[in-house]
């Protein structure tokens, strides 16, 4: 494996004492990585040389769907099955204060204890997508910490936030019957990304009616376009709405899963033992079909490009000549001498050379 630049000792000692099961050393392993902290490069690359191990479980849906209580109730079945669990929660950022209530984390406050559970609550900071900047970072962590199943709950989303794809191999999708009809849902990017469908909150009136109009939905969608396919892996990690990947025009379709709408009601547990069932019964798809390496693949793209990126704009920003001909530029601009696309031309051209 390629090495990057060596652990200083501090991150040696830590990674040590994350390697030795030690669960202070894993929350502050995820704070440098929040952090972007010197160091926290090398630290990912050694935890991630394994590869992935853990069942990565996304769940996502608009706000008030249910989402943590469903996620809560999900970790507690795992642990009654002895299986630890790692939870990364994301909360927003209030726009004025830049903080988070992480309500997630209070709402889950029943499993916080239980010493099988680990939960990790994240904050937007401004991130589009559902996630937090760093959230793909945290999840790799957890899998190289020993957490053989990962739980990833994304703050509310709409009709674009999809970014759940790129961290995770099943994606629930959830729904309240107060989410709208079938056919605001099929407009919704949410539409695209399922692998399964619940309709959490199940007692309120409506919820049949929603259930029935999204098997609808999944059928007219079958028919014109993959049938049999979740839409998830036609996803373009890290462009997840604008392209689809490429080997889809190559390899031949799998066939043999078919998105299911389940109902719920995690505050009574009711269904939620299915809901675990279709989740084992997709995994199991994914790895028959080849549809885990797949992702896998797709993820890993994602990742170099989002790395490249982020290394590429620190590279750009910490020249001071480039902080100089932004300034000079600006005034430039105000002044009606050039433009933002001159001016932009201008760094590029700075930085190739």
């Amino acid at each position: 494996m390629t090495p990057i630049e060596p652990l200083d000792p501090k991150t040696a000692e830590l990674l040590e004492r994350f390697r030795d099961g030690k669960i202070p050393a894993l929350a502050r392993a995820i704070s440098v990585v929040e952090g972007e902290r010197p160091g926290f490069q090398s630290l990912l690359h050694t935890v991630m040389a394994a590869g992935p191990q853990a069942k990565r479980v996304g769940f996502t849906g608009p706000p008030g769907a249910g989402k943590s209580s469903l996620v809560a109730a999900a970790a507690t079945s795992y642990r009654q099955r002895e299986e630890r669990v790692g939870v990364v929660a994301v909360d927003p950022t209030s726009p004025y204060s830049g903080g988070a209530l992480l309500g997630d984390r209070i709402r889950m406050n029943d499993i916080a204890m239980d010493p099988g559970i680990f939960i990790r609550s994240m904050a937007t900071r401004g991130s589009l997508g559902g996630l937090a900047t760093t959230t793909k970072e945290v999840v790799d962590l957890l899998d190289g910490f020993g957490f053989p199943r990962v739980l990833i709950e994304t703050v509310g989303v709409g009709q674009t936030e999809l970014e759940i794809t790129a961290a995770a191999d099943t994606v629930v999708v959830i729904l309240v019957p107060e989410s709208g009809d079938a056919i605001q849902a099929m407009k919704a990017g949410l539409m695209e990304i399922a692998d399964i469908f619940v309709v959490n909150k199940a007692d309120r009136p409506g919820s049949a009616r929603l259930v029935k109009e999204l098997r609808q939905a999944l059928h007219l969608r079958a028919g014109s376009s993959n049938k049999d396919n979740p839409a998830h892996k036609d996803v373009k990690l890290g462009q997840a709405i604008k392209q689809t990947r490429t080997t889809e025009t190559q390899d031949p379709e799998p066939e043999g899963w078919s998105v299911p709408v389940l109902t719920t009601n995690a505050l009574t547990n009711e269904g939620v033992d299915t809901l675990l069932e279709t989740i084992d019964e997709h995994r199991t798809w994914l790895d028959e079909s080849g549809q885990l390496e797949v992702r896998r693949r797709d993820r890993a793209e994602g990742r170099v490009r989002d790395v490249v990126n982020r290394e590429l704009m620190r590279i750009a920003w910490k020249r001071d000549e480039i902080g100089d001909m932004l300034t000079r530029g600006v005034e430039e601009i105000a002044a009606g001498e050039e433009t933002p696309y001159s001016v932009s031309r201008g760094i590029v051209e700075a930085l190739l050379k």
